[in-house]
């Protein structure tokens, strides 16, 4: 730490300046698992821009008039089946994995995490690690694969905050690493650990990633491409074991939302249609999220496990993300110490 007192007047504040931050950032939850959390929640969420490409005028009144008293209770029952004593669980895995970083890169650097929507808020922590010093912060949007709305928003959201700074942070950000072989490795790694703890040996292995509007697509976001190239890539990592020759390996995005059409094949779909053509045995795993949340906990654990056995499958498993196991722990330690190269 630097305190810049050289040659100061009496009464000149003291400045701390001189330390480097990081802030992980996930897309957010709400505070509680209730309507009125989920309400706010979703009032912030689906007013950004890049979300919900809709112009403002056209689509505030459906959001405010339609969706925001219909969808809050539905989504607080799915919040409500996997919330934990210490809250939401992408907030609990967020926080551990900001304290598992600072653990293993040490008191050199600043960890912090925050949400895009909801708390605690990019401002709020880029101002605090100002606060403590930092005038150097890598950004890290923990979403490997990159899409305008999701790593871009992030990117809005601090670059609003420093607009408005008189002493800016230098800032730079994680670029995302759908295809760096640090992530393949991991994912590989803790896939295979997870699906010898399995029962049995799945027939069909499932990877399901967030849906897009197929217009982002048209419109030159590489999202679509991202998760393809990750798909490809773990395929063939997990191919050369040799152990699971014989697993099938798909690909499907989930959370439709809205009349328009999204990116195909849907995972909803795809779960009915390989139990109707008698797959009996799936496992399912969402690579492109780097914490367990209400999309993997309870649209796949619970309804897709519903959705795949009512359609004939017998054994359903879902894997969980990278979280805090020791193989996510490495990727995220070492794609973070090389993006602060020349600073530490």
């Amino acid at each position: 730490m630097t305190w810049q007192k050289q040659q100061l007047p009496g009464d000149h504040p003291l400045v701390k300046s001189g330390n480097v931050g990081v802030l992980l950032v996930n897309l957010g939850t709400p505070e509680a698992a209730e309507p009125k959390a989920v309400k706010r929640y979703l009032a912030e969420f689906l007013s950004d821009r890049r979300v919900i490409e809709i112009p403002p005028i056209a689509w505030q009144p459906i959001l405010r008039g339609i969706i925001l008293n219909t969808r809050p209770k539905k989504s607080a029952k799915a919040y409500a089946k996997v919330w934990t004593d210490e809250g939401s669980p992408l907030a609990v895995i967020t926080r551990q994995q900001a304290e598992g970083l600072q653990q293993r890169i040490g008191t050199t650097v600043d960890v912090r995490y925050a949400m895009r929507y909801g708390n605690p808020s990019i401002p709020d922590q880029i101002d605090a690690l100002h606060k403590a010093g930092c005038d150097r912060i890598l950004l890290a949007p923990l979403y490997p694969q990159y899409s305008a709305a999701t790593t871009a928003t992030v990117v809005d959201k601090a670059s609003e905050f420093l607009s408005k700074a008189r002493w800016q942070s230098a800032l730079r950000t994680l670029p995302p690493y759908h295809d760096d072989p640090a992530y393949i490795d991991a994912l590989a790694s803790d896939l295979t650990r997870q699906l010898d703890a399995l029962s049995f040996d799945p027939e069909v292995l499932l990877l399901s990633f967030h849906g897009m509007p197929q217009r982002t697509l048209e419109l030159g976001d590489p999202y679509h491409c991202h998760c393809r190239k990750t798909a490809r890539l773990l395929a063939e990592k997990l191919a050369q074991s040799g152990s699971r020759s014989q697993m099938r390996i798909e690909t499907s995005f989930q959370s439709r939302f809205g009349p328009a059409q999204w990116l195909e094949p849907a995972t909803d779909d795809t779960l009915q249609a390989e139990g109707a053509k008698g797959t009996r045995r799936l496992a399912i795993v969402a690579p492109g999220f780097s914490a367990d949340c209400v999309e993997t906990l309870e649209e796949l654990a619970i309804e897709g496990r519903a959705q795949f056995m009512n359609a004939g499958g017998e054994d359903f498993a879902v894997l969980s993300c990278l979280n805090t196991s020791d193989a996510g722990m490495d990727m995220l330690e070492k794609i973070v110490t090389r993006e602060l190269s020349g600073w530490i």
